[in-house]
């Protein structure tokens, strides 16, 4: 008997996923698949509170905890499973107070466990690199949800700030390394106006766009820029948590990647392109980028 199996009906699950922006995306899924199996269960995700717009409006969501111990054992829940896995997230397992203290096998400490998962591998059946979303959604099939399909990730939004038909182009990322040079982001923005779509540049909260100063800009909150998402005809931008939102609302979009693996982090269950650059992405032209926005098809309909 699985563990699911086991817990009574109407118990309560903490999820905890502290960070990061793609992360917390990515984990939707596992939500909406723990959720489908065991309708019954109430689900608190446990976050930080920069990133908890992320699971806001989801239905499956029952509670969005704070990113503390006490706030996860005050949930009273049977089943804790931790999807972070640093000491902090350690901590906030074993002192949940569950029956039930599930996390994968390969964390630098697994002692607050009680149920070790193995890698997404063993549980999937498979030899081959995952993605963040299948390994994410490999801790509950290791539960007991039946294997299947993992979907893509599942965010609700306001409505979008912008009208008409617009692009969103986000040239901003965790390192220089991972990064497109802002020249040819603009150089870009001038092709997407000639072909009808309005260039919107995202910037986060201590983002420099003075680069973009020519084109618009919009500078908001996470749940502000999640509305703005979720209504773009086209993304364009570095690997960086805001193209798996774009994903999440099956935005079509091309994603450039540097040194990091497009198999683990490329945009999950949407039309997309994929611009790799190992030796750095100084070296992508743009007419490497425009070659492969004019391979989506929402391009393709912009020309019709």
């Amino acid at each position: 008997m699985n563990v699911l199996q086991q817990l009574p009906q109407g118990s309560r699950a903490a999820i905890i996923r502290l960070r990061s922006l793609g992360d917390c995306v990515l984990t939707t899924p596992a939500v909406a698949l723990l959720k489908q199996h065991r309708p019954d269960l109430e689900i608190g995700v446990a976050v930080e509170d920069r990133f908890a717009t992320i699971f806001e409006g989801n239905p499956d969501v029952a509670r969005i905890l704070d990113p503390a111990w006490q706030a996860v054992r005050g949930w009273k829940p049977e089943l804790c499973l931790n999807l972070h896995g640093g000491s902090r997230s350690q901590w906030m397992t074993a002192l949940s107070g569950a029956r039930w203290r599930a996390g994968f096998a390969h964390h630098s400490i697994t002692l607050a466990y009680n149920i070790r998962i193995p890698r997404a591998q063993c549980v999937l059946g498979v030899n081959r690199t995952v993605h963040t979303a299948e390994h994410l959604a490999s801790a509950v099939f290791a539960l007991g949800v039946p294997r299947q399909t993992v979907p893509r990730g599942k965010l609700f939004a306001d409505e979008s700030p912008v009208q008409g038909r617009y692009a969103v182009l986000h040239p901003f990322a965790s390192g220089p390394d991972k990064q497109w040079p802002a020249d040819r982001f603009c150089e870009l923005a001038r092709y997407l106006q000639l072909w009808k779509i309005r260039p919107i540049f995202l910037a986060g909260p201590s983002d420099n766009a003075s680069s973009f100063a020519a084109h618009q800009t919009f500078r908001g909150t996470l749940r502000e820029a999640k509305a703005l998402l979720s209504k773009a005809c086209v993304f364009i931008g570095n690997d960086s948590g805001p193209a798996h939102m774009a994903a999440a609302f099956r935005v079509p979009s091309v994603v450039l990647f540097g040194n990091s693996n497009p198999a683990i982090w490329g945009p999950w269950c949407t039309e997309s392109e994929i611009v790799v650059a190992p030796d750095g992405l100084s070296h992508v032209p743009v007419s490497r980028v425009v070659a492969a926005l004019e391979r989506l098809r929402t391009l393709e309909e912009a020309h019709a």
